[in-house]
């Protein structure tokens, strides 16, 4: 999955919004970029989630993403997941072509989002979150971290299955970096195995994230080693889609974890 940030803000200082350009025009740009680099699912976001950022209005929402997203669904068959928790944002944007709706308050999602969803048939992430994008990383408390996602991500598979989403429909996110300490992320992706018991795919999102730069002492932009690390250990503990921002450099991680675990070349 590759990220195209249509942000001013983005943590990962990637964002498709900068002075004196035509924003839309830089993320479509960016997004043929990475299909042609190997993605297999684009994911558009128009609000930066980074730990503190402001919350945005709908409209400004819509006004970031919704163009991109109908100028790419012209010229792509690559499936576009849209990084969203807001319905008004989620129906345009699935109006517009998107197919997936990436919901980083998946465990706290509104019943009229996921009845959209179901609606019109869309893919949905689950993420788990503590709080929101500005308080998140205040007063971060857990018993066990991995048990409560867990629990937290099947009640909400629970909900979504009896709003009528089809089971083929749901992926989970434990929301590494969402509400989280560095020891937690870390033990998140050591224990990510015991989240197969879910029995849904798992995405994970580690890509240049904080904790990656507290190991390594690290830059935002000096993390691609540190992420190619996540990215391997996430696919062998059970990751199914990887969210990343690098994505030729992550394909050929992925390539190769995938020929690791399942001992043999794959073939584009």
């Amino acid at each position: 999955m590759g990220i195209v940030n249509i942000t001013p803000d983005s943590f990962s200082q990637d964002g498709c919004i900068t002075r004196h350009k035509d924003f839309t025009k830089q993320a479509v740009l960016l997004a043929q970029k990475l299909i042609r680099q190997g993605t297999d699912i684009l994911d558009l976001g128009g609000e930066s989630t980074r730990p503190g950022a402001r919350k945005l209005s709908v409209n400004e929402e819509i006004k970031r993403i919704i163009p991109s997203i109908t100028a790419l669904a012209k010229k792509t068959k690559v499936p576009i997941s849209v990084d969203t928790y807001k319905s008004a944002v989620a129906k345009h944007a699935l109006d517009a072509g998107a197919s997936i709706i990436n919901n980083i308050k998946g465990t706290h999602a509104e019943k009229s989002l996921l009845k959209m969803v179901k609606r019109y048939n869309a893919g949905i992430v689950l993420m788990h979150i503590s709080g929101n994008p500005r308080t998140m990383q205040e007063s971060i408390s857990y018993k066990n971290v991995v048990t409560e996602i867990i629990d937290s991500l099947r009640n909400s598979i629970e909900i979504c299955l009896e709003i009528g989403i089809k089971s083929d429909k749901i992926i989970v996110d434990p929301g590494i970096g969402f509400g989280k300490t560095f020891e937690n992320n870390l033990e998140i992706l050591n224990r990510l195995d015991e989240f197969k018991k879910l029995k849904f795919p798992i995405l994970i999102g580690t890509s240049r994230k904080s904790f990656i730069g507290s190991v390594l002492d690290k830059g935002v932009r000096g993390r691609i080693m540190g992420t190619a690390v996540t990215v391997c250990a996430g696919i062998l503990n059970g990751a199914h889609i990887v969210r990343v921002h690098d994505v030729k450099e992550m394909k050929d991680v992925v390539k190769m974890t995938d020929a690791i675990l399942n001992q043999h070349i794959i073939k584009k």
